[in-house]
């Protein structure tokens, strides 16, 4: 699956403002829309053939997400981040995904649904397997999701959320770097190493596979 460049064609009247969100949050996270290139309304009622009301609510859920920014005078773009700001993006992440799976030891794995950790892990290998990038970068954000989930905390999953989706930026702006650096399977293979991990329940070497997993060099 090729997802170089934005989709073209008309979106269906059924809710304009999901189904702009959607397709914008799509063309963001396959990095065929880059961190700072401009979201011109004129050129994306054109091409979704909607008006600029359902657009600019779309804009607006996308600022909510951490994946557009408005700046004054010169309209929407796709949001930027420092290098500072994704370092501390991955040790919030970490910091939130050691905390959840500290809340899961005292339970055993007997009382553990781990069927979305699994699940998304499959979708991640059946990506890997097609190249299909935003797939992937999907099917990561979900592996995580699940794995946070195991606390079974909904505020610590609320909290971290708005964090995973915002990396996928930075993974989005790495995709072509990271193919040409190296192969899919190893991202899938580091998912795997974080699963055995906890099936193992051995909680030194959950966090140093977390800890491996979490180095910024790879973010997938």
């Amino acid at each position: 699956m090729d997802n170089d460049g934005p989709a073209t064609g008309m979106l269906r009247p059924q809710s304009l403002v999901e189904l702009a969100t959607d397709r914008l949050r799509s063309e963001i996270l396959s990095g065929a829309l880059v961190p700072g290139e401009r979201l011109v309304e004129e050129q994306l009622t054109q091409r979704f053939q909607i008006s600029r009301a359902p657009l600019r609510e779309a804009l607006r859920l996308l600022m909510e997400q951490g994946l557009v920014e408005h700046l004054p005078r010169r309209g929407a773009r796709v949001k930027t981040y420092s290098d500072r700001d994704f370092d501390e993006l991955f040790a919030v992440r970490h910091a939130l995904e050691r905390f959840a799976l500290t809340q899961t030891g005292g339970r055993g794995l007997e009382g553990l649904d781990l069927t979305g950790v699994e699940s998304s892990l499959e979708t991640l290998r059946d990506a890997a397997s097609r190249s299909d990038r935003l797939a992937a970068s999907d099917a990561h954000r979900a592996f995580h999701l699940a794995l946070v989930a195991l606390a079974g905390n909904r505020q610590l999953l609320v909290t971290y959320e708005p964090v995973i989706v915002k990396l996928q930026l930075y993974m989005a702006a790495n995709l072509r770097l990271e193919a040409d650096t190296s192969s899919p399977i190893e991202g899938v293979r580091r998912h795997e190493r974080l699963l055995d991990a906890l099936l193992e329940g051995d909680p030194v070497r959950i966090g140093d596979e977390l800890d491996r997993h979490g180095a910024r060099r790879y973010f997938h």
